[in-house]
């Protein structure tokens, strides 16, 4: 065995993070190499971690970990295995937060002629008895799905794995989840597999994530290069047949303050984010308003870990499939959000030229000009007067349900 150690010492200041959020420290892979592992230090501060090979993006796993391997046969969550190509290599480091004093740091890159050994294959867990599906109005050939637009695994802040998410969507209800790791596309190839095994549909999805703001890309469009502007993002998904977000554009340090010109401006937005917990708040729908006139409403959890107290499908987004076609019901805009995916959700739906509403006696229906009518029973169907998203509000003001 040879192995061949690379170090980079330093301290990271408050004025490196200002000049240049993403720093690139250089590690020489020579030929024949088997295995590549880094190892970051630092004390205080937040240090994303990342890396690429003279090919490109080769992994990242932000703050979540502080050590990978890449091989042939395996990798570490976040990154990609494949032969490690000669030449020179590049460990990214994201200078998340830097106090004042800075940040001393010391990275330890070590190549490697000897492979580590063959990954365990992973303990499947039980695949749960599905709840009963909700049968919804829908036009001949269409049904509506129920599933959650924003979730995350080990391959990057996670705890669970995709097999252990997707037996977890299912237990809940639903029919689909999109599994949108930060930052990296390393638990696509696990989604196929994984969603037939417990029977439901995973969707290929990445968040690329920023100090100024996320985005969900929906679709098996290949990595996105979170260095980019946020044009770039958009134009990225549209040459590669996906759909893109803005991601809970209100929520803390996570807003949306990024450029971006009114024409790149896309039209789906994760309105309603599990941070939205008190939806008399009006300010996501007053962002709406001024983002551009005509958005597309999705519902996201951000579901990380059980133990945050938060649960898959807390909002639901519902999607009108045709042909068992989420992505394309996706990209038309065919999307309802509920609180849940339980029988007796208010709901609102937008069915071909009619809203229909139900289980929302009592609230008050709003339409995209501003006109508002009650809503009296617990199933009611009027024409739709114009396009936009349309909203059930309680007597309170609080936002029960939507639709695009």
């Amino acid at each position: 065995m040879t192995e061949r150690t690379t170090l980079h010492r330093g301290r990271w200041t408050l004025e490196d993070r200002l000049e240049s959020g993403l720093r690139e420290l250089p590690v020489e892979v020579p030929p024949g190499t088997a295995a590549l592992t880094v190892r970051l230090t630092f004390e205080g501060g937040v240090i994303d971690l990342g890396c690429a090979g003279p090919a490109g993006f080769r992994g990242w796993s932000g703050g979540a970990r502080r050590e990978f391997t890449i091989s042939a046969g395996r990798a570490t969550p976040g990154y990609l295995k494949g032969e490690l190509e000669p030449g020179t290599w590049h460990v990214w480091l994201g200078l998340h937060r830097v106090p004042p004093g800075g940040v001393p740091y010391e990275i330890t890159a070590t190549t490697s002629t000897t492979p580590p050994p063959p990954p365990e294959e992973p303990a499947w867990p039980g695949v749960p008895e599905r709840p009963p599906r909700r049968d919804l109005p829908a036009p001949a050939g269409a049904r509506w799905l129920a599933g959650d637009l924003h979730s995350h695994t080990v391959h990057s802040d996670g705890t669970l794995t995709v097999p252990e998410l997707a037996c977890r969507a299912v237990a809940r209800g639903l029919d689909f989840l999109a599994v949108t790791d930060h930052n990296t596309v390393s638990h696509h190839p696990e989604l196929a597999a994984a969603g037939a095994r417990a029977g439901i549909v995973l969707v290929p999805g990445q968040e690329v994530t920023t100090d100024l703001g996320h985005a969900n890309v929906f679709g098996d469009t290949g990595w996105v290069d979170f260095r980019r502007p946020s044009a770039g993002w958009v134009a990225h998904a549209a040459e590669h047949g996906g759909v893109i977000s803005i991601n809970h554009p209100l929520s803390g340090d996570c807003a949306w303050r990024r450029e971006l010109p009114p024409e790149a401006r896309p039209r789906h937005v994760e309105l309603w984010h599990s941070s939205w917990w008190d939806r008399r708040w009006g300010a996501p729908l007053s962002w709406a308003s001024l983002w551009r006139p005509d958005v597309i409403p999705l519902g996201g959890s951000d579901y990380h870990d059980p133990a945050q107290h938060k649960s898959l499908g807390e909002p639901t987004t519902w999607l009108l499939v045709h042909d068992d076609d989420v992505l394309g019901a996706l990209a038309a805009g065919r999307t309802a959000v509920t609180t849940g995916p339980d029988a007796g959700a208010p709901t609102l739906l937008r069915v071909e030229d009619e809203l229909i509403v139900l289980g929302a006696a009592g609230s008050v229906l709003v339409r995209p000009d501003g006109g508002r009518l009650v809503v009296r029973r617990d199933d009611v169907r009027v024409p739709v007067r114009s396009g936009g998203m349309h909203r059930l509000e309680s007597h309170e003001n609080e936002v029960i349900a939507l639709c695009g």
